[in-house]
């Protein structure tokens, strides 16, 4: 009897921004996202709401409102296929349900600057991560493209306060060094990760985590998400096996159980007409298009061939299942409310 497919939990997908351009098309989620994430053994997704910080600061709330809005459509659109999660017993029940989990999360606190309440309301609209900042300073923190003295602000700490009063999962992606070690040192042992970011040791970029970093992040009981575009991994060299060689040193580092997927793909939604982010701002390379991905793993569809490699470098049975889905589906069952 063949084995049972592997269950895959992903801390890391734009689709939203695509389902937004899409808004006026007949279930783009159901057309555009279901098969590739069915193909691939996908049963946890987390999305984020992205607002783009270097567009204009007034339209970041319209942007984030109409991704929100799109999360909700993809539910409504697909209850046979696709399941809200926002509760710790919603991620259990997913070793039960055939359906694709869908988390909802925030990606740079831009939205909420005209008013801290917001991140309130965010909430009660069902988000249970967020990141403060996306490469750039915004009103709360530094991001990993700012001078590398610049941390959170006294808005952003109590902005972290009222997070972790709420239960919210703070997610350290695309933050400044300084700005990590201001949230773990403010909050206390609340829930941290980093959903999407690779390894420093392995690749130099101001994007990718130092081994300090990694240990810190285990130390605090989080995960790192293990991005697969090539600037993080290998701009060179973007294959398979340079990602399992990120694995493997965030493995040696932090422990296996601190190892999940955070993908990222751009190629999809870039070929959907969603512009992909900036280059040339000695975070992201100029000449970075929205196509770039790695040879073999373009998109979720292509993560059995991602599993092929990681078993032929020695990852099996419960080692592999913890770093497709299990380490982040423990992750959140610890993290998340009950």
């Amino acid at each position: 009897m063949p084995d049972d497919p592997p269950f895959i939990a992903d801390a890391h997908n734009d689709l939203l921004m695509e389902l937004v351009v899409r808004r006026h098309e007949p279930n783009p989620f159901g057309r555009y996202w279901l098969p590739p994430l069915r193909a691939g053994g996908v049963r946890l997704q987390v999305v984020p709401v992205y607002s783009d910080p270097v567009a204009p600061r007034a339209a970041a709330l319209r942007r984030a409102i109409g991704q929100i809005a799109a999360y909700q459509r993809a539910l409504a659109q697909n209850p046979a296929d696709v399941v809200r999660v926002a509760r710790a017993r919603h991620v259990a029940a997913l070793a039960d349900d055939d359906r694709v989990g869908l988390l909802l999360s925030v990606e740079g606190a831009e939205p909420w600057e005209a008013d801290d309440d917001l991140a309130d309301d965010f909430w009660d609209l069902g988000v249970r991560m967020a990141g403060l900042t996306w490469n750039y300073r915004n009103a709360f923190a530094d991001g990993v493209a700012e001078p590398p003295d610049g941390g959170l602000s006294a808005r952003g700490a109590r902005l972290v306060e009222r997070l972790v009063g709420r239960g919210v999962i703070l997610d350290l992606s695309h933050a400044s060094e300084r700005t990590f070690r201001d949230v773990l040192s403010i909050s206390g042992d609340a829930p941290v990760l980093v959903s999407h970011a690779a390894c420093r040791a392995c690749c130099e970029t101001p994007r990718n985590l130092s081994d300090s970093q990694l240990e810190a992040l285990a130390e605090r009981g989080g995960v790192l998400g293990i991005m697969t575009l090539p600037f993080v991994i290998d701009p060179a060299n973007p294959t398979l096996d340079r990602v399992v060689d990120h694995v493997d040193h965030a493995v040696a580092v932090m422990g296996i159980e601190h190892v999940a997927l955070g993908g990222d793909f751009f190629r999809q939604t870039g070929r959907a007409g969603v512009a992909g982010p900036a280059g040339g701002d000695g975070v992201i390379p100029a000449d970075m298009s929205d196509d770039d991905a790695i040879e073999g793993l373009a998109g979720p569809e292509d993560y059995p061939n991602l599993v092929e490699v990681l078993r032929r470098r020695g990852y099996e049975g419960e080692r592999l299942a913890a770093i497709l889905g299990g380490n982040l589906s423990d992750f959140l069952q610890r993290s998340l409310p009950l």
